[in-house]
C-alpha cells in the first residue's frame, strides 16, 4: 500500500483523530514509521534547537514493562508501536553548533553559538529543561497529526511513572517527558468529539 498517495489532508487528519485504546495486531512497516518521523522532524522550534527525542518501542517485552509503568493501561501492549516523547536540552547544548543554519557565514555561526550557549548556560538545568519541554510539545502535536495522516491512530498518555520509564529506556535524569503515544491501526472506535464552542476558546480583538 502506498501510504503517501493515500495520506489524509491536514483537515481530514484533525477531524478524524480520536484517542484509540485498542489496536489491530498488525506491525507498522518501518517505511511508514520513517515517513511519519520525516514529517515530525520538520516541527518548528525557537532558534531551531529541536530538543525533541523519540523512543519508538516495538519490542513486546519492553512494551509489557512500559504497560506496567503506565499503571496497567492496556493500549500500551495493544499498539504495535509505542513512542515515548522526550526533551533533552543538555544534548542540545552539547551539540549547539548543529542547530545553526549551514547557510550562515562562519563568523555568523560562531556568533550564534556564543549567544545561544550564553543564554542557556545562564539558566538552571531544570529551567532550560522546562523550556525545551514547551518546544517538544509542539512536535508531539505534529506527531499525532502525522500518525493520523498516514492512516494510523494514537492515544496521547501522561499517566505513567516517569522514573520507571526513565529506567527502562536508560535515560539521564535531566530528560523531560512530553508523553507516551501508542500508535497502530484502530480496532475500536473512539468517543465522539466533545469540545468547547469556538466562542469559549477564541477571542478576536
Amino acid at each position: 500500500m502506498n501510504t503517501t498517495e493515500q495520506s489524509l489532508s491536514v483537515r481530514q487528519a484533525i477531524e478524524k483523530r480520536h484517542s484509540i485504546r485498542t489496536y489491530k495486531q498488525e506491525p507498522i512497516p518501518q517505511q511508514d514509521l520513517n515517513k511519519i518521523f520525516e514529517l515530525v522532524r520538520l516541527s518548528p522550534s525557537a532558534w531551531n534547537l529541536q530538543p525533541w527525542r523519540f523512543h519508538v518501542v516495538t519490542d513486546n517485552d519492553l512494551k509489557e514493562k512500559l504497560e506496567e509503568a503506565a499503571y496497567g493501561q492496556k493500549q500500551v501492549t495493544s499498539a504495535p508501536a509505542v513512542v515515548v516523547v522526550t526533551s533533552d536540552m543538555e544534548d542540545v547544548l552539547a551539540n549547539i553548533a548543529d542547530t545553526v543554519h549551514p547557510g550562515l557565514s562562519p563568523e555568523r555561526k560562531e556568533e550564534e553559538v556564543a549567544n545561544l550557549s550564553g543564554f542557556f548556560n545562564g539558566m538552571t538545568v531544570e529551567d532550560r529543561a522546562q523550556w525545551g519541554l514547551t518546544q517538544t510539545n509542539i512536535a508531539f502535536g505534529f506527531l499525532m497529526l502525522a500518525v493520523q495522516g498516514y492512516g494510523y491512530s494514537s492515544n496521547p498518555m501522561l499517566g505513567f511513572d516517569q522514573e520507571k520509564v526513565r529506567e527502562l529506556l536508560n535515560l539521564p535524569g535531566h530528560v523531560k517527558f512530553a508523553g507516551i503515544l501508542p500508535i497502530g491501526k484502530a480496532d475500536s472506535e473512539g468517543y465522539p468529539h466533545h469540545r468547547f464552542d469556538l466562542e469559549k476558546i477564541a477571542t478576536f480583538h
